[in-house]
């Protein structure tokens, strides 16, 4: 019991989780998931789907989104370092479009829940990275959706990337600190901004 620290972020509907490690001369262990731990923290989420991806340096993938079956997402660094961003997409809301973003590493463990109406999509930071997310809601093929990663109207800041937005998602030009090139997949660099996805 209380394994758990659970910090709101500046949007609602996001929490840092910092689980409890415990270490000696031999490793370390840390329980990553406990239903009631999180229900005594007031988080009632229900995950009925675990992903794992491997990815390398510079790959960013997002912004990601599901249409009609919105996912919570429960996620983490079991390896490497990331910057992960969540941006809000729900109507109504008063931080409709803003952003949020944490570096989650093998080493700090922290895990970053994003609840359900929220674009999410992460960048990687190290050579590789292994990333594990907990999902509220099975896959759907079709119902993914997309915003693109630079768009001025959010503005989210990536660390450690470079380079000046053209006018699209295109990762052409943009590179990190020592000079790795930004990797995206070709749908990654076709989506369009907020104003021209939806209409508020």
């Amino acid at each position: 019991m209380g394994q758990i620290k659970v910090t709101k972020c500046p949007i609602e509907g996001l929490y840092i989780i910092e689980p409890t490690v415990h270490g000696d001369s031999r490793g370390y262990f840390v329980e990553t998931y406990n239903q009631r731990d999180m229900q005594e923290q007031g988080l009632n989420m229900v995950f009925v789907q675990d992903n794992q991806s491997m990815s390398v340096k510079g790959v960013l993938r997002g912004l990601h989104f599901q249409k009609q079956y919105p996912q919570g997402k429960l996620v983490r660094v079991i390896k490497g370092r990331v910057f992960d961003v969540a941006v809000d997409l729900r109507a109504g809301s008063a931080t409709y479009g803003k952003w949020y973003g944490v570096e989650l590493t093998e080493e700090n463990k922290k895990q970053f829940y994003i609840s359900e109406g929220f674009a999410h999509g992460f960048l990687v930071l190290s050579d590789t990275a292994e990333f594990c997310y907990k999902v509220t809601d099975f896959y759907h093929p079709g119902d993914e959706g997309g915003l693109a990663w630079n768009d001025p109207a959010i503005g989210i800041e990536w660390p450690e990337l470079t380079g000046s937005y053209g006018g699209s998602a295109s990762a052409e030009g943009y590179t990190l600190s020592d000079g790795t090139p930004l990797n995206l997949s070709a749908k990654d660099q076709a989506w369009l901004g907020l104003h021209d996805t939806f209409a508020f």
